[in-house]
């Protein structure tokens, strides 16, 4: 697990963590750390007020244990820009990639001081961190994150699409960098986000070599149903993993 593997200097990479909710963290051949929609805290039970979004499981590491180079938030909800731990993490030196919806709670949290850390990104947008290349994508996440992106990461020879929070876009396939290694998709089926059945949709689209469901089982209000997805996937014998928090996948 993430904290076992801190610990040892001696695993392999690159590794793909399962942070838990929407968020992964890689770490590359090189020691350097990405992580996307890191969510480590308990804060969005504090922002929505009641225990529908009480945080069910703990973070599998604190923002200070997690060590950290760049730091990517798809869109402006709290569960994928932790306004806890994203501050945190950004002391100690990170750098921030996240949608231009994002600048208004990053003036709320006072954060301008980090301002030269800190793009705003919009589909379309590539950019060279270290050994990533990140190219920012199209997502649908309906008028609640109108401006939220998806994203790619190319990482060791290999490609990461984290689709973001989004309906099943099949219109928008051509517009992802293919061939796709890992595809990291959520299934809780609400909010307008994919569910099962289309999460499965999109892996006969794209053809990733594996696929990885997010966006589930972290608060009691966002449902998803692992199961349909497990039984979705092998019905269609398409390849798949199910990590739990704090797991690793080495690339």
């Amino acid at each position: 697990m993430l904290r076992d593997e801190l610990r040892s200097a001696t695993n392999p990479k690159p590794r793909l963590f399962f942070l838990g909710q929407a968020g992964f963290a890689i770490q590359n051949g090189q020691g350097k750390w990405l992580a996307i929609d890191p969510y480590l805290s308990d804060c969005v039970r504090r922002v929505e007020g009641h225990d529908g979004f009480k945080r069910l499981f703990p973070a599998p590491v604190s923002a200070t244990e997690l060590p950290c180079d760049l730091i990517v938030a798809t869109h402006p909800h709290v569960d994928h820009f932790d306004i806890d731990a994203v501050p945190e993490m950004m002391s100690k030196g990170a750098k921030l990639f996240c949608s231009v919806d994002c600048e208004k709670l990053v003036h709320q949290l006072q954060m301008e001081y980090y301002s030269p850390s800190i793009t705003y990104v919009a589909p379309g947008d590539h950019y060279t961190a270290g050994d990533f290349y990140i190219t920012f994508v199209n997502c649908d996440h309906g008028t609640g994150a109108p401006d939220a992106v998806g994203v790619v990461v190319k990482v060791d020879g290999k490609t990461i699409y984290e689709v973001g929070d989004s309906c099943l876009r099949l219109d928008r396939v051509n517009e992802i960098p293919q061939p796709v290694d890992v595809l990291i998709s959520p299934i809780n089926g609400q909010f307008g986000n994919m569910d099962s059945d289309d999460t499965a949709k999109l892996a006969e689209a794209l053809h990733p070599a594996l696929t990885i469901p997010c966006h589930y089982g972290m608060f009691a209000s966002h449902g998803g149903d692992l199961k349909r997805f497990y039984d979705v996937m092998t019905e269609k014998k398409l390849p798949m993993l199910i990590m739990q928090q704090g797991e690793v996948y080495r690339l």
